[in-house]
């Protein structure tokens, strides 16, 4: 069974599915770039690595592994200074702990030049880390700057509807977009911009100059995953969207296309 909406499927926006989902992506992601490239081009999924604060409301949501977790404040009792006797002690050292938050791992790709290594393009799928205020956004944001200023495109996609968007000026909302970054034209770039009600678009793949660009059908790529992970029996569409709330008539459209599913 295909997923009811035409495009994006907000239940898998829960971060009980988003984890799994935003990983299959990747990977989906580079299987269908990877024989349109080769031999001059490859992909590969690439890692980097922050500290951020103890979340409980996010740890479910993000797309990669913890590597580690710091223990939580200890609250030692107090230790007196002056004996009953009214006599000053020396207070004696104690064994404490530093709160070190939570190491994590965001995965992005690379399409890179074979023979030089170079990286040509950089695709990005944010995750709700990216996109929260907090350490996450501030490294995804000084990642993102990194490869603003390089030679290297960029193209940074946005499937999660919570949250404040990365900066752009100019362009209208959307309930999802994707951005495509061509190094030689910054900083202008093109804005792919979707709403819930409509299919997810192609997207071009910038490479060099002297090679063309290839078309990604982001849709296509959607169906596969949706299907094999098998979502069509996981996903209980009698629960409501999760935030944000949808306008009215959003909800209306919503409920429509939901009726049979929901056997109503």
């Amino acid at each position: 069974m295909l997923s009811p909406f035409p495009g994006m499927n907000p239940y898998l926006e829960y971060g009980v599915f988003w984890s799994s989902f935003h990983g299959r992506l990747m990977v989906a992601i580079a299987d269908t770039i990877a024989p349109q490239i080769l031999p001059k081009y490859y992909i590969e999924i690439e890692t980097r690595t922050y500290r951020d604060e103890t979340d409980s409301e996010l740890l479910i949501g993000i797309p990669d592994l913890v590597i580690s977790e710091s223990s939580e404040f200890q609250v030692l009792p107090e230790t007196e200074g002056v004996e009953a006797s009214g006599v000053a002690t020396q207070n004696r050292p104690q064994q404490v702990e530093i709160p070190m938050g939570l190491e994590l791992k965001e995965r992005f790709l690379e399409v890179r030049e074979l023979g030089t290594d170079a990286v040509i393009t950089v695709i990005e799928v944010l995750s709700p880390k990216n996109k929260r205020a907090g350490t996450g956004r501030l490294a995804y944001e000084e990642k993102r700057q990194r490869v603003l200023s390089s030679p290297a495109h960029l193209i940074e996609i946005d499937l999660l509807r919570a949250y404040s968007p990365l900066p752009l000026r100019g362009g209208t909302s959307w309930d999802y977009r994707i951005v495509v970054s061509r190094s030689e034209q910054r900083p202008a770039a093109t804005l792919y911009g979707f709403d819930l009600t409509e299919p997810l678009p192609q997207f071009p793949l910038p490479l060099k100059p002297e090679d063309d660009e290839i078309e990604v059908d982001l849709q296509a790529i959607f169906r596969g995953i949706y299907d094999r992970a098998g979502y069509q029996y996981r996903i209980d569409y009698r629960q409501p969207l999760p935030p944000p709330k949808l306008s009215p008539a959003k909800q209306q459209w919503v409920d429509k296309v939901l009726a049979s599913v929901r056997g109503q």
